[in-house]
């Protein structure tokens, strides 16, 4: 008899819209795992070409006697398209999937935010599942049911929030995962101790290296004590109203690197590790962090192998592309900055020339 895989949860508290995430080594190939958390007898699966080949045929097996199609799209920050979104509409009708049918996410987080505002859009909302493969997914971007697409002139500009029924991140695909895109998934999981925890801070400083090397207790931590943060996070705060904004440490500036870079050449956690210690450097500017408490984190993120340093884009072309931020008011950027380490805010009553000097010194 098998080994059935031993897994964790965390649960997100959303009234009906509840779900848990369940975390583990092996869960895409548990069958009754599976077929425990997706309630639909036909399901799209969609994923990119880079994982298709690896995890696809697993997936499909693990859904047993269900009808299941699947598109296969292309991988890249730069396929997050109005474009490509209407392949997976075309699969959808082509398999003429009902309004209970389900769609599955089979990938990072460019597959699960086109797949999960697909979901949303298909027949006025389907359900969907998130299965994430990246370390960046697991612990950000599957969690909390924000989806879209990005447009040339700004990033994530078009898209809905539709929550998963359930995220089942199995760690064991983080095997697979480039070392790069690993490294950048590291980002996210650096930001949830700046923002919220300076104990697991503490505890990244500590297991750096363990990290690094990929250790798996270290990442099953590290991908249970992210999503933790983020539950009460989102959970508090749905439709980033207020409190969830914080979750966005590092992205205002991190976003307007990838608009200007043109979604390939930066991925995500690479421009938002950057992005953080923009903040990291301005938060300490205006006083509100110490010099030293922003070199613990910019130290950090060097450990982990990210950019510290942003492209030199021009602090005018900078301050635009930040003008299309979700978070702008009033035509006020609003900026998440540290108030301590393990503590952020979202404010907007900064000193304007005190931004304008940190975007041309990290910019020009």
């Amino acid at each position: 008899m098998s080994e059935v895989p031993v897994h964790k949860r965390v649960d997100i508290s959303l009234g009906e819209r509840s779900y848990p995430i369940l975390i583990g080594s092996g869960l895409l190939a548990d069958g009754s795992l599976v077929d425990a958390h997706v309630r639909a007898r036909s399901a799209l699966i969609v994923t990119n070409e880079t994982i298709a080949p690896l995890y696809l045929a697993t997936l499909e097996r693990a859904l047993g006697s269900r009808r299941v199609a699947h598109v296969i799209l292309p991988d890249g920050e730069q396929h997050k398209t109005l474009q490509t979104l209407s392949r997976i509409f075309d699969a959808l009708i082509e398999a003429r999937m009902n309004r209970d049918s389900a769609v599955l996410a089979l990938g990072g987080g460019v597959v699960g935010d086109m797949a999960g505002f697909a979901a949303a859009c298909y027949q006025r909302g389907i359900d969907y599942v998130q299965v994430p493969t990246t370390l960046l997914a697991q612990v950000d971007s599957s969690v909390g049911g924000k989806t879209g697409v990005n447009h040339p002139r700004g990033k994530n500009m078009i898209g809905a929030f539709h929550q998963p029924r359930c995220v089942i991140a199995d760690i064991s695909t983080l095997r697979t995962l480039s070392e790069r895109e690993y490294r950048a998934g590291l980002a996210e999981v650096v930001k949830y101790g700046l923002i919220y925890d300076a104990d697991f801070l503490a505890w990244l400083e500590r297991e750096a290296d363990a990290l690094a090397k990929r250790d798996e207790s270290a990442i099953s931590y590290a991908v249970q004590r992210s999503c933790e943060i983020k539950a009460l996070v989102v959970a508090a705060d749905e439709r980033e109203s207020g409190l969830r904004a914080i979750l966005n440490l590092g992205h205002t500036f991190g976003h307007a690197i990838e608009t200007a870079t043109g979604y390939d050449a930066w991925l995500h956690g690479e421009a938002v590790a950057a992005g953080m210690c923009i903040a990291a450097d301005l938060s300490a500017r205006l006083g509100w962090i110490s010099a030293q408490d922003r070199e613990r984190a910019v130290d950090l993120l060097a450990r982990l192998a990210l950019p510290t340093q942003a492209p030199k884009i021009g602090a005018a072309r900078a301050r635009a592309l930040m003008g299309m931020d979700k978070k702008v008011l009033d035509g006020r950027i609003r900026l998440v900055l540290l108030r301590a380490l393990g503590k952020a805010d979202v404010v907007g009553d900064y000193p304007p020339e005190v931004l304008d000097a940190t975007l041309a010194d990290h910019f020009e």
